[in-house]
């Protein structure tokens, strides 16, 4: 058989394992299929696979193994999956192998963020203590050729290719740095790269910590205790959950164990085609309680929507920020034929007081649904209400609402210009190159008179009411990127995080999450003392 041969024929067999799943799965919703059913379902089957033969045979130009990959992969599995519901999705050989390295939190590589930007690769960022940290590559390097070979014409995709591999092996690095005459060469030895979910903690406050979470993967339950422990005598917790899209379900359950009580209910799974599941805090806090605020937006999803639905209706934390995104729908990752996958919908859930807050998808293009078309308002009246542990009102139905609302920055026309062109970015190797900065660096008017004269030579154009009417966020985001390059990462996340009006914000409400913290607690002992007399016999 030819090689394009066999790549079709490998397509269709991945169609029709995707069939059989699903057509598992929808039998258990449903029952034993009749024979009726049955027999549509073949005949559903037999015309798909007539039709790819026509198409195979017929079609004005030739179908290559890519594009017959493609008439699969792109076509007939999207779009059978998109009739079920927005979250159901295959993963190609390519897609799974990126996924499961999110997953398992480290990877084989020389720990770098690099992007494709105007055909070069750059390197976002050296994650720190890393080989390339190490090493001394800089955010803003052009990474020109790996192992001898150039990297013209190549993608991001084909760098990290190239990058990536076994802990130990070489690999030479070939970068253009701004300011230097010649290229730079870095010989580095792979190591194993931990990909942290929790890529910021710091006291940001005397007592309070600070954390961003990014993410759910396999280390993030072991992440947050650690990060949580590091801060001692803690008085009080601000976790950032903004733009996290969500991740493991079992990791979601092992942050919120680690805050809730024992025993306390933490989310419930109910589907049709696999018995409900009913999550609880088998360790719980012992006892060790601090006041919580949870900063959520709107594309704060489902783990994460776990999370801040479990501590919300247990009235451990004090919900603050937007109304987040409303995925409530679980989906189990079925591992398919030549390593692709799929993460298919089998279940709903319901936060602790029986909220589902899915949001609506009916008759919404993929594009709308993410981008928060037809999301219902906070104050809906047709939301499902429920009451929290201590009679608080919340609502489920699209979403977390939370319990304070925060809006984020609204941005102009020129700080919308600056991001779309990445300017920070590009400016920062520029003053790097050009001037001495040390630990105390500071923006101060000589630096805006600098990043004045760049956006000239950009050909941005501006007024001193621009410039004057958003100097704080222009002076952050000048500083990071530049404190990143001369001091690592972290540093620089933590420059954005002192100026974020939104963790600012959310960190006045500290006392109020102590209040909601000491309600609790007294509605629980008022219900424990009217448990006990209730049970109490006279004599």
């Amino acid at each position: 058989m030819t090689p394009r041969a066999r790549r079709a024929v490998f397509s269709v067999i991945v169609f029709f394992s995707i069939c059989a799943v699903v057509g598992t799965v929808l039998q258990r919703r449903v029952g034993a299929q009749s024979s009726e059913d049955e027999s549509e379902l073949r005949d559903s089957l037999k015309s798909f696979t007539n039709v790819y033969a026509l198409v195979e045979r017929n079609y004005a130009e030739p179908i290559t193994g890519d594009r017959a990959d493609a008439a699969i992969y792109d076509g007939a599995i999207p779009g059978m999956l998109q009739v079920l519901d927005p979250h159901s999705h295959f993963y190609d050989p390519k897609a799974y192998a990126l996924m499961r390295e999110n997953q398992r939190g480290h990877y084989g590589g020389v720990g770098m963020v690099i992007q494709e930007q105007n055909g070069k690769v750059y390197v976002r960022t050296p994650y720190e203590n890393t080989p390339s940290y190490r090493a001394g590559i800089h955010p803003g390097d052009i990474i020109a050729a790996v192992d001898g070979k150039s990297t013209d014409g190549w993608s991001s995709d084909q760098v990290a290719k190239a990058l990536k591999g076994d802990k130990g092996t070489h690999v030479q690095v070939t970068v253009i740095r701004y300011g230097q005459a010649k290229p730079l060469v870095f010989d580095l030895v792979r190591d194993e790269i931990p990909h942290p979910s929790v890529d910021l903690k710091y006291e940001i406050r005397p007592g309070i910590g600070y954390i961003h979470l990014t993410e759910f993967q396999e280390t993030t339950g072991q992440e947050m205790r650690d990060a949580i422990n590091s801060f001692g005598n803690l008085k009080g917790l601000l976790l950032d959950l903004r733009d996290n899209p969500g991740g493991l379900l079992s990791q979601a359950v092992d942050v919120c164990d680690h805050l809730l009580a024992k025993g306390q209910t933490i989310v419930t799974q109910r589907g049709r085609a696999y018995p409900d599941q009913n999550y609880v805090a088998t360790h719980g806090n012992g006892g060790k309680t601090f006041p919580i605020v949870v900063l959520v937006n709107r594309d704060t999803a489902s783990a994460a929507e776990i999370v801040s639905g479990a501590l919300q209706d247990h009235d451990r934390a004090l919900i603050v920020g937007e109304t987040t995104f409303g995925k409530g729908l679980v989906q189990t990752v079925y591992n398919l034929s030549e390593n692709t996958g799929l993460a298919l919908t089998t279940y709903h859930y319901y936060t602790p007081s029986g909220r589902l807050i899915q949001r609506n998808y009916a008759g919404l293009s993929l594009y709308d649904y993410y981008n928060h078309a037809g999301a219902l308002p906070a104050d809906s009246s047709n939301r499902e209400v429920k009451l929290t542990d201590s009679g608080r009102t919340v609502y489920g139905g699209g979403g977390i609402t939370p319990d304070e609302k925060i809006e984020p920055p609204k941005s102009n026309r020129l700080q919308d210009e600056l991001v779309y062109k990445d300017v920070f970015f590009h400016f920062a190797p520029e003053y790097v190159a050009n001037h001495t900065v040390d630990k105390n660096f500071q923006v101060d008017d000589a630096v805006m008179a600098d990043f004045k004269k760049y956006l000239t030579s950009q050909g941005i154009d501006f007024t001193d009411a621009d410039i004057n009417g958003v100097s704080d966020w222009l002076k952050a985001n000048i500083k990071q990127q530049i404190v990143t390059i001369e001091s690592g990462q972290l540093q620089g996340l933590r420059v954005m995080a002192e100026w974020d009006p939104m963790i600012q914000k959310a960190l006045t409400y500290l006392p109020e999450a102590q209040a909601l913290e000491d309600h609790a607690h007294k509605v629980e002992e008022e219900k424990a003392v009217a448990r006990n007399s209730s049970t109490t016999t006279p004599q």
